[in-house]
């Protein structure tokens, strides 16, 4: 299943909707998708979502869209 993570770049500033970023990430289950963003970079995670269907469609239209890889441990 993939997942859009929404964070922000850099933990130690406060939580701004301007300077909120997504990244994709295929995993399992949510709390893996979790995990992997966690382990692997400094990001503050805002938001893990599901997609499928009609929205993930949606979301791969987007020239921004591309699979985060992640060495899973």
């Amino acid at each position: 299943m993939i997942f859009k993570v929404l964070y922000q770049p850099d933990q130690k500033q406060t939580p701004r909707r301007e300077t909120t970023l997504a990244l994709y990430v295929e995993a399992d289950t949510e709390v893996e998708a979790r995990g992997l963003v966690q382990d692997n970079t400094d990001y503050a995670i805002e938001f893990v979502e599901p997609l499928q269907g009609d929205h993930l469609k949606y979301e791969q239209s987007s020239p921004d869209f591309k699979l985060t890889e992640f060495n899973k441990q």
